[in-house]
């Protein structure tokens, strides 16, 4: 068993005894954050006599009134790391107070740097110290915890790096009737990763070049840790900065607190804190963190579904900043994290070492086809892809997370096109790249095959699916499971088609009536009316209204005309078509159409070879023509199953009506 193997067990030992007054879904409650803080105890260990006499003279020097930049720096300078604590106690110290452990606990918390203690406040550590320490198990807890050695020397960063994201993972999986919100499965990110990296041959060679990543929902930063594995993996002297941003107070905990974990020196160019990365604390669609910075990479996998009822005030009022290209209906906000996605795109200038941005982010299929054209997330999916930043779409099985069986997809988005991509949409079809769970967890009944993975805590020997699907979308042609398309294809114009509205007249005594409550005033005009035209059905309105213009004695108002149409006229197919004006005819309402006219087919053909020859008096209203984008995955991968035989079909119904007839016999 190996050292990381080793740890992860003893952990998840000590995970055990919380069992009663806590759930195993409710484990991670305790130890994640009591693995972070046996790191942090133990990484400052050899510094802690030093930062604690430092600290007594600052106190001294500045009446217990320390400037708190002073203070980190002077005590991050001693610590070497970007944290320090300057309360007495160690875990060692705290074993020796069982009666108080309590609340000598809190204050050894409490003593920790800014950073620190807003990662224990976020994991809401506190009351779950008292509920340990009302359930009798605290004293015991820690001092198992003290047992477990987590010494730089003993745990490099990057090995406890690997260690606290199993625990993540397995914690999440644990409670995976909510891990999906804050949760990707491994190999989905893996797949994610590898498309985001497929061309940048440069950042995975060249020594000491620096590049940014961000996650704007970034839950437990799994995905950053696995781009961050990744880089590492090909180019351990490339520098991956991880940026993300999370809402959910335990999760954006977690994320902080495994940054903290991973923080390396050796990762640094110029400034240490800066060239790490960093986790903020928001709701990312109205209180944007990383407002005026822009990113190498993103990744993502927002909510699906999410209502933004909510925020909407405040997103109405960033229409011309971040979502300039539209909103979407309340009820999904998908669109709107990738709008601030493509926000954070860094231009691309290669003379000014500009490098552009790549784009990864999974969605369910909804953002790809809800909305006519002028909604907006019609307008939304027009913007970027006339922008040209749709690089591919990669249809996911079903079945692949914790809290939704649903077919979800990856879209790759960028502003540094390769050649023979411009203007090029991929979809590529890995429905079928999947191999079947042998225990689910939640919704989660497949996953992709990973290929040969031993990283010394993961093992795991099945068909390396990954790599077989990056093989087949990096080849760039058309087969079974890749369509290549123009840009144009997924573009439509929204016409609409008129037919004219047609009206037969007659006058009747229930109408009159009608028609003399509203406007007893033309009582004289009404019964000359009814005199010179009587009561005969009439098919033509428009000779009708001359008449009446002519036959009245008195000058009526367009309110009262309308009124006497509407009363005494009713729609007939076999009636006259009614006049707008001199020309123009008065369309129908009800009889209005719409045609999706494909952009690459010209309109006036379109509508003569399929609109006209099945209703010859229609006509288009090219003053409402609307464009419209939407992306009809399923249309390019249609497999029609071939039609059973006449004979094979009554052949079944022979031997149905055998096990019927039998069936019948065994009853009597």
């Amino acid at each position: 068993m190996t050292t990381h193997q080793q740890h992860i067990k003893f952990i998840w030992d000590i995970a055990d005894l919380l069992r009663g007054p806590y759930r195993p879904p409710q484990y991670e409650r305790v130890m994640l954050p009591m693995t972070v803080l046996r790191r942090f105890d133990s990484v400052l260990e050899d510094t802690k006599s030093k930062v604690l006499e430092e600290f007594e003279i600052l106190k001294l020097k500045y009446k217990n009134d320390i400037p708190s930049s002073i203070l980190s720096s002077k005590l991050e300078k001693i610590t070497d790391q970007k944290f320090y604590n300057t309360s007495p106690f160690t875990f060692d110290k705290l074993k020796g107070a069982p009666d108080s452990i309590a609340q000598d606990l809190v204050s050894y918390i409490n003593g920790f740097s800014t950073n620190v203690r807003q990662i224990f406040e976020f994991f809401d550590f506190e009351k779950e110290i008292f509920a340990m320490n009302d359930a009798n198990i605290l004293y015991l807890i820690v001092s198992e915890f003290a047992k477990v050695n987590l010494h730089p020397d003993f745990v490099k960063n990057r090995d406890m790096g690997l260690i606290f994201e199993n625990l993540i993972r397995r914690f999440n999986e644990l409670a995976n009737e909510t891990a999906g919100d804050h949760f990707t499965p491994r190999e989905i990110i893996k797949l994610m990763v590898n498309l985001l990296f497929i061309d940048d041959d440069s950042f995975l060679i060249n020594k000491y070049e620096l590049r940014k990543i961000l996650d704007p929902t970034c839950g437990t930063g799994g995905m950053l840790s696995e781009a961050k594995n990744y880089v590492k993996k090909l180019n351990s002297e490339a520098i991956l900065a991880t940026y993300g941003q999370e809402y959910n107070k335990r999760a954006f905990a977690t994320a902080a607190a495994d940054l903290l974990i991973k923080m390396d020196k050796s990762d640094s160019i110029g400034k240490y804190n800066q060239d790490q990365g960093e986790i903020k604390f928001g709701d990312t669609l109205i209180n944007d963190q990383f407002k005026d910075d822009t990113f190498d990479y993103l990744i993502a996998n927002p909510p699906f579904g999410v209502d933004w009822k909510k925020q909407k005030p405040q997103i109405d009022r960033d229409k011309t900043g971040r979502f300039e290209a539209g909103l979407p209906r309340v009820n999904d906000g998908a669109l709107l994290f990738l709008q601030h996605m493509i926000s954070k795109f860094e231009p691309y200038n290669p003379k000014d070492k500009k490098h552009g941005s790549r784009l990864a982010v999974v969605f369910s299929g909804s953002p790809m086809f809800s909305g006519g054209a002028g909604s907006g997330e019609s307008d939304i999916r027009k913007w970027i892809i006339e922008n040209d930043w749709l690089e591919g779409i990669i249809a996911l099985p079903e079945q692949m997370f914790y809290n939704t069986g649903i077919t979800t997809y990856i879209w790759i988005l960028t502003n540094r096109k390769t050649p023979n991509r411009k203007g090029k949409i991929q979809l590529f079809d890995a429905r079928e790249f999947y191999i079947s769970m042998r225990k689910s967890q939640g919704s989660k009944r497949r996953k992709i095959g990973e290929g040969d993975v031993d990283d010394g805590i993961i093992h795991v020997n099945e068909p390396n699916q990954i790599a077989q699907i990056i093989e087949e979308y990096g080849q760039f042609v058309n087969s079974k499971n890749s369509k290549l398309l123009d840009n144009k294809d997924f573009g439509f114009t929204r016409v609409t088609v008129d037919r004219p509205l047609r009206l037969k007249y007659q006058m009747s005594l229930e109408r009159k009536s009608s028609f003399l409550d509203a406007c007893p005033h033309l009582l004289d005009d009404l019964q000359s009316i009814d005199k010179k035209l009587g009561r005969q059905e009439l098919r033509d309105w428009n000779k009708v209204l001359i008449n009446i213009k002519k036959i009245s004695n008195q000058k009526w108002s367009a309110k009262e005309i309308a009124l006497f149409r509407s009363v005494f006229t009713e729609k007939d197919p076999e009636a006259e078509k009614v006049l707008k004006g001199k020309s123009d005819f008065e369309a129908d309402t009800d009889l209005r159409d719409f045609e999706n006219i494909p952009l690459k087919i010209k309109i006036n053909e379109y509508f003569k070879k399929e609109v006209l020859p099945f209703v010859t008096d229609a006509w288009m209203d090219n003053s409402k023509d609307k464009i419209g984008y939407e992306i009809n995955f399923n249309r390019y991968f249609f497999k029609n199953s071939e039609n059973r035989s006449l004979e094979i079909i009554n052949k079944e119904l022979s031997q149905i009506e055998e096990e019927i007839l039998k069936m019948i016999q065994d009853t009597l």
